[in-house]
């Protein structure tokens, strides 16, 4: 009788495992289905939040998305995190861009952090991002320092229309 007992506890743990399993597969999914299924303007303002937090740190972005994800109760989308990761293996030749098209007497290090990254993720989307319109990222730039930065608005649709028709 023992036995029975033994082999049905056994049967229940499997089938109780099986089905943690299942949910925590489903969590996954429906996780990942979340984080990708949400708009290009709120993909493009994640990847500005991880250039922006890697301005201030040399820790790796998938454990800045990871920590902010974790703070924020959200995830960021493959999409952030790729633009992020492109834009730190471009950041030179990004920063060029913007450097060659700020007002004289300007320097790169002047703009605020902020500011800063936004450009870089504009400028990347502009150069790199074929589906996406220049002036859809001028706009998204600068609907996005409106909201982080009211003050780098003008000045960032001022430095990006310049690297538009340099691009162009």
């Amino acid at each position: 009788m023992s036995e029975n007992i033994n082999t049905n506890q056994n049967e229940e743990i499997t089938e109780s495992q099986t089905q943690e399993v299942t949910v925590t597969d489903q969590m996954q999914e429906d996780n990942y289905n979340n984080r990708n299924n949400i708009s290009r303007y709120k993909m493009r303002e994640q990847a500005v939040l991880l250039v922006f937090e890697r301005l201030f740190s040399d820790t790796d972005l998938d454990e800045i998305a990871d920590n902010i994800a974790d703070s924020r109760d959200e995830f960021f989308s493959d999409y952030a995190i790729t633009t992020a990761k492109e834009i730190e293996i471009k950041v030179e030749e990004i920063d060029k861009h913007i450097s060659d098209n700020l007002s004289k007497g300007w320097k790169i290090r002047r703009i605020s952090r902020i500011a800063l990254a936004i450009l870089r993720v504009a400028v990347y989307e502009m150069k790199y991002v074929e589906e996406v319109p220049v002036s859809v990222a001028i706009n998204e730039a600068v609907e996005l320092a409106k909201k982080y930065s009211t003050d780098d608005a003008s000045f960032i649709n001022g430095v990006l229309g310049s690297v538009a028709k340099e691009i162009e």
